[in-house]
């Protein structure tokens, strides 16, 4: 697994630098598709990594994992938005600098494993999704992340255009301001909201719930898109949403099978991560062809899929139906696998 986030890191490096230095944004396009590869690499084997050394339930270990990665969702819009203000060109060049320092930090401080992990087929993790719960969560994060990535990706432009009408330039620091608030509500509701509803509720009811809040969300989005203010509200209350939904839905994928963590977590990163893709490739065309609320609506309606989907297979997650342990009842769990 180090070797494997070595790389991704390092890909990340190679081709953010090279966009930085990129002449077209045809160049650019592609140096992100090596990016991404880089990425998919590391997202996928660190959450493996940082599951597989926990001890006893995995809730915690997923909690911290997706509360890192809100708070860089966080800061990153911020650091972007000011190194964007200076020159286009530093955002890559500040991604390859603090990848390098990635490298860095995993090289000295994650130590080599004494054994090497079993060999796995590249095949693995296509032939994990016949599994019918891995399946079903799959299929659920992967509408799930289209409207994700609609949020994400595309409120920027109705963003600075409902600005614009109210005479108001937001600009790099402004947009980058207003997606600070929403990751920072994404890593809040990761590390105390989603704890709280699922040992309240269990795993299956806290990820409907919050996908029929998020799909309001959407839905509000679409009809309030041209109120600068209300849209503000909306984008951070989806971040709040966000959270809970990351880290109920990864904890799900965790213990809902028996497959190997790394194995569940390639299969499921690989999927859900097409929902982006898909996502952020076609709300400009949409909103072009249907008008600005389009993407919301079309967001919403893949939610709807995504509660289907979750509905039909819930008979397969047995393993996730009961409700979630007390704090103090996981903390003893976790203590008891440490003596074990």
């Amino acid at each position: 697994m180090r070797t494997t986030l070595l790389l991704g890191l390092a890909l990340i490096v190679v081709f953010a630098g090279l966009s930085a230095v990129g002449t077209s944004v045809t160049e650019i396009i592609g140096l992100r598709g090596g990016w991404g590869l880089g990425n998919a690499l590391f997202i996928s084997t660190a959450l493996a990594a940082i599951v597989g050394a926990a001890a006893g339930s995995s809730s915690g270990a997923i909690m911290l994992y997706e509360t890192a990665l809100g708070i860089g969702m966080a800061v990153g819009p911020l650091l972007g938005g000011l190194l964007g203000s200076w020159t286009w060109r530093a955002p890559f060049a500040g991604t390859a600098v603090l990848m390098g320092l990635g490298v860095i930090a995993i090289a000295t401080m994650l130590e080599r494993t004494a054994t090497r992990p079993a060999r796995t087929s590249p095949w693995a993790a296509v032939r994990a999704l016949r599994d019918p719960a891995l399946r079903t969560l799959a299929v659920t994060a992967l509408f799930y992340n289209f409207a994700f990535f609609a949020l994400l990706a595309y409120s920027p432009f109705p963003l600075d255009a409902a600005a614009r009408a109210r005479g108001v330039e937001l600009g790099a620091m402004g947009i980058g301001w207003v997606f600070f608030g929403w990751g920072l509500g994404l890593a809040i509701t990761s590390v105390i909201g989603a704890p709280l509803l699922t040992r309240a509720f269990g795993l299956v009811p806290t990820l409907l719930g919050t996908l029929v809040g998020f799909m309001a969300v959407m839905l509000a989005l679409a009809a309030l898109h041209t109120s600068l203010p209300a849209m503000i509200v909306l984008i951070v209350l989806g971040g709040l949403l966000q959270g809970v939904m990351n880290t109920a839905l990864t904890e799900t994928v965790m213990e809902a099978t028996e497959l190997p963590r790394s194995v569940a977590s390639s299969a499921y990163s690989g999927v859900r991560f097409l929902g982006g893709a898909v996502s952020a490739a076609v709300a400009g065309p949409i909103a072009a062809a249907l008008g600005a609320p389009a993407p919301y609506l079309v967001a919403a309606v893949v939610l709807v899929g995504a509660v289907a989907a979750l509905l039909l297979g819930r008979g397969s997650l047995a393993r996730v139906t009961r409700p979630h342990l007390s704090a103090g009842d996981e903390a003893a769990a976790i203590t008891a696998g440490d003596e074990g």
